[in-house]
């Protein structure tokens, strides 16, 4: 055991949640404000705008949050309309999701309001600091799916 005290402010995986929180506050009261949506939602609705369709055990994996999380999410956004069910003819206990047009709509609306948000943090840092700052993320998620496997 170590005789250093611990000082939350200055630990580390302290000041990555602290950042992330603030970051995606941010961009949600933005998302919620204009569209009614969640974080959840909008994650949901930004991995779907990326792909054709996924299911929910695809969703979870490419989120990392958790199934009720992704359940949740999913059901108000079939319910508001943005996004559809398919029946999943390779697994009959899951649907591929998919965006309607109303849901690729609102995804269109909103992903330049998310990149000129990325932009305002990015000016902050300058190029070379988000890059750096990207790629040290980048080994640190590598990091904690090595020690979890």
């Amino acid at each position: 055991m170590t005789d250093a005290p611990l000082r939350l402010a200055e630990f580390l995986p302290y000041q990555l949640s602290i950042t992330s929180n603030a970051v995606s506050d941010l961009i949600a009261r933005s998302y919620r404000t204009r569209f009614g949506l969640k974080i959840p939602e909008w994650r949901l609705m930004a991995v779907l705008g990326e792909m054709e369709s996924a299911t929910q055990r695809e969703l979870v994996a490419a989120t990392a949050m958790d199934k009720v999380t992704v359940n949740r999410a999913t059901k108000a956004l079939v319910d508001r309309g943005l996004v559809g069910r398919a029946p999943n003819r390779a697994d009959g206990r899951s649907h591929h999701l998919a965006l309607t047009g109303q849901g690729r709509s609102l995804y269109d609306e909103i992903v330049p309001q998310a990149l000129a948000i990325e932009a305002q943090l990015a000016d902050v840092l300058g190029a070379g600091e988000a890059d750096r700052l990207s790629a040290t993320l980048e080994k640190l998620r590598h990091l904690l799916e090595t020690l979890e496997e």
